[in-house]
């Protein structure tokens, strides 16, 4: 391709984000049209890179943008396997979500500015997948805070969404506060903030940061705490469910929560031992948790998001194992089914006249047999059923996770047996057993420019794991590795059969408790078992009532005292001015400038001196 079709990947997208926002607010199928069609356009120039960087022709384009003293800047398109993967699920199942927004936002009245803001978050997460430098991926990175913010509080009329958006912003500056801090310590050491120039420093003198260099890290992982949600972070992303349901797809599935994990494997090569065994067990904290909250919670879009939240914590810790191409597998695999269950979701919600309790679905099956079906494919590979592609990709962390650390091995079966039963307990609530409000009855399947994208996706979900991705991206990592084939059906259980079979079991075990508990269930039955257990559940571990808290002791007390010494001060200032204001006014009364006022004054001071001196 010619070197200007390269640039037309990135800025296609916030062309026609520009475009829709200055000429086409009146125009919302234009709107429609244009942002699908620049986003699809972006997805072939993809796949355009891909086809050349297999034949060894994939330029690295580089302009310079800022310099400064020896500070260069630049703004460059870097492809290699890494950025070439991400293009295409950026770009790809961007272009799915987008065709189905088309039918689930028709009718709304800012429907173009949902398109517009729409790509402008697509061309943010691809600024971020091209970058050659932290300066550039920074201000990416911080366009992806901007445009999440605006698509979370996409309803802003709604408080609950107002104040999700703020939630989102707010909590992704702590993280990022750290990972700027992080990018200008690389950047004093290195003097570079090039990847490809601080990765060739660090080869040659490995000691180059020193003391710092487990520092570094982690203030780099900072970053990728607050925008994958990974724990103590991750309160933003369940509340991410207030924007409409296309924009919890993207975020989710391909855009913002993958941008910590892409991060993390492009500057792969700046983290220490200890690093990754920090990176290893937030991200299996991060699992766990979310796995635990997600077993009570009720609506159905939150039940993902806490899916989410673990499967992203599945990522992070093949980071910490040192195995970013099973994390990229992953990250590849879930965006295919994760993206496939949140417009799943949303197909179920728009039938049912925006209701999200799982509590008042039931006997869904038989009115939406498409949407049904595939769920139930998405699900399967979410749990990891081998040989839908969850399988190949999960179980790639798990034998990373039995090879390094056999008790984050055995917490990751522990998610495994919990994702099969939160999903298989919403599966069964909300398409099987007997209706439980009178919404079901007039149910019916979402039109098909919303149920063809679901298709697509299903059928991505269950070949994923062949499509060679881990051989793909394999050789950027370990260039020495030897060739693994493409197609390779019994992978999981020749790399690590124990791995693989405790997952089939977990499966299995999690599958009949759902079974047992929520087959035909018309209430939950579980908290009449352990109710102080799912009373913190429901809580979700009182995380936010814990932040309230601090926020409230840290900020808003202090902040209340220092009002009342304020007051105090203003009392005190306006007391002394008027005292000196009134004593004034009543001395002015006597300096009248009449002798016989003064005469008077004169007479009454000696009346009252001889009044005291004959009293006494």
């Amino acid at each position: 391709m010619h070197e200007p079709l390269h640039w037309l990947i990135l800025f296609l997208p916030l062309l026609a984000a520009m475009v829709i926002t200055l000429f086409l607010q009146r125009y919302p199928r234009c709107s429609a049209a244009l942002s699908v069609g620049a986003v699809l356009a972006s997805f072939l120039l993809s796949v355009g890179v891909l086809a050349e960087f297999l034949d060894g022709r994939a330029p690295d384009i580089a302009l310079t943008w800022l310099q400064v003293g020896s500070l260069q800047i630049q703004f460059g398109l870097h492809f290699d396997a890494l950025s070439a993967l991400m293009l295409l699920v950026v770009t790809g199942v961007g272009s799915v979500i987008h065709i189905y927004s088309v039918g689930y936002m028709r009718g709304d009245p800012h429907y173009a500015r949902f398109f517009a803001e729409m790509s402008l978050f697509t061309f943010s997460m691809l600024g971020i997948v091209v970058s050659n430098n932290f300066f550039q991926m920074f201000v990416f990175w911080e366009l992806v805070g901007l445009s999440s913010y605006l698509l979370i509080g996409f309803w802003y009329q709604r408080p609950s969404a107002a104040d999700a958006a703020k939630k989102a912003f707010l909590t992704n500056r702590l993280g990022d506060v750290g990972f700027l801090i992080g990018i200008v310590l690389a950047w004093a050491v290195t003097g570079t903030l090039s990847f490809a120039g601080m990765k060739d420093q660090l080869l040659r003198d490995p000691t180059l940061f020193n003391t710092t260099a487990t520092v570094v890290g982690l203030l780099i992982f900072c970053g990728a705490v607050g925008k994958s949600a990974q724990f103590p972070l991750h309160v933003w992303l369940p509340d991410a469910m207030e924007g409409p349901t296309p924009v919890s797809a993207l975020i989710h599935a391909a855009t913002m929560v993958a941008a910590g994990v892409y991060m993390l494997c492009r500057v792969f090569f700046i983290f220490t031992h200890h690093d990754l065994l920090v990176i290893a067990w937030i991200g299996g904290i991060t699992a766990l948790l979310s796995a635990l909250i997600a077993v009570q919670q009720d609506d159905i879009k939150r039940i993902l998001a806490y899916s989410t939240l673990s499967q992203l914590g599945y990522m992070v810790m093949a980071v910490g194992f040192s195995a970013p191409p099973a994390a990229m597998f992953h990250l590849t695999t879930h965006a295919f089914f994760k993206a496939l269950l949140f417009l799943g979701a949303g197909s179920v919600i728009h039938a049912l006249s925006q209701e999200q309790n799982i509590w008042q679905m039931g006997r869904l099956r038989s009115k939406m047999p498409l949407t049904y079906w595939t769920f139930l494919a998405g699900t399967l590979a979410l749990c990891g059923l081998w040989p839908l592609s969850g399988a190949f990709s999960k179980d790639a962390i798990l034998a990373a996770a039995w090879e390094h650390n056999k008790a984050l091995f055995a917490l990751g079966e522990l998610v495994a047996f919990l994702t099969t039963f939160y999903m298989f307990r919403l599966f069964f609530v909300v398409f099987l057993g007997k209706p439980k409000s009178d919404l079901v009855g007039h149910a019916h399947e979402s039109p098909r420019i919303m149920t063809y994208p679901l298709v697509f996706l299903a059928a991505a979900s269950v070949v994923g794991g062949f499509m060679g991705i881990t051989q793909f991206i394999t050789p950027q990592f370990s260039p020495a590795s030897a060739r693994l084939p493409i197609f390779a059906p019994l992978e999981p259980f020749e790399t690590s059969p124990v791995a693989a079979l405790l997952g089939l079991a977990a499966i299995a075990i999690g599958f009949v408790a759902a079974y047992v508990y929520y087959a035909g269930a018309e209430s939950d039955p579980l908290p009449g078992k352990m109710k102080e257990v799912c009373n913190v559940l429901r809580h979700k571990f009182y995380f936010d009532e814990f932040y309230a808290g601090l926020v409230d002791v840290c900020q808003d007390k202090p902040a209340r005292a220092i009002n009342l010494c304020d007051i105090g001060l203003k009392l005190l200032v306006r007391l002394t001015h008027g005292t000196a204001e009134w004593t004034g006014r009543v001395l002015r009364l006597v300096q009248t400038g009449n002798l016989q006022t003064y005469t008077l004054l004169l007479a009454a001071g000696a009346a009252l001196v001889l009044y005291f001196m004959l009293t006494r």
